[in-house]
């Protein structure tokens, strides 16, 4: 058969979709359209949560699919913004798309990401991943080899990913960051936080139905 033009090799890239692989001509255009920046977080912060299930987070190229969130709003005592500006809950007062990172009882980190205009303090909690690169450097800071365990929970997560305080306020859509978008449909289950005694009963906590790496299961029959 006559050759037709010149052949040029696909790249191959890993998509967000579990077990797929994709086949691009040009994976660094595609990343940077499914990069969420900063008007994807300048929303509801009840529509950034559920939309952020299955999207990929990575931190230094470490990381996985975001698969348990929940979201904080000012409005209610178990944000950290409730009673006012500090200098703790600062980045949650700033504009939207940036990390806000806080030390939970002197013990882990836990990272957030700060949802709708400047001065609304809202953000979303990162509960748990689940992890699909760099497994093997998760592996070493955890000091665990079960991958159920390496991101199923926000303290877990941040040491897997090596985030601490000083990632506080960084820009989500830069280096060391880098956040995709979904790229197909996810089932998202939703329901009350785990580890507050205020506000409790709001079903805040959104999650991939059926993840077996999410940090506590859904009831049944709960949905988003």
């Amino acid at each position: 058969m006559a050759e037709t033009g010149r052949f040029r090799p696909r790249l191959q890239i890993l998509s967000t979709c579990v077990g797929i692989t994709t086949y691009v001509a040009n994976p660094k255009k595609l990343l940077k359209h499914l990069q969420l920046a900063q008007a994807f977080f300048d929303r509801s912060v009840h529509e950034v949560a559920p939309d952020l299930i299955g999207a990929t987070f990575l931190v230094d190229g470490v990381g996985g699919q975001i698969v348990e969130v929940e979201a904080y709003h000012h409005s209610e005592p178990a944000a950290h913004s409730f009673r006012g500006l500090t200098a703790r809950t600062a980045v949650m007062f700033g504009p939207p798309g940036h990390a806000y990172v806080y030390h939970s009882y002197g013990i882990h980190w836990c990272i957030n990401f700060v949802c709708e205009g400047q001065g609304s303090a809202a953000a979303v909690l990162i509960r748990a991943l689940m992890p699909t690169a760099g497994i093997a450097t998760m592996r070493r800071r955890r000091g665990v080899k079960d991958e159920r365990l390496l991101c199923s929970g926000p303290g877990r997560l941040c040491e897997a990913l090596a985030i601490t305080g000083a990632y506080n306020g960084l820009p989500l859509d830069e280096a060391p960051f880098a956040l995709f978008a979904r790229t197909s449909p996810v089932d998202v289950v939703a329901g009350p936080r785990i580890g507050i005694s205020k506000a409790a009963d709001l079903p805040w906590r959104y999650g991939w139905a059926g993840s077996r790496f999410l940090s506590k299961p859904f009831r049944a029959g709960t949905k988003s």
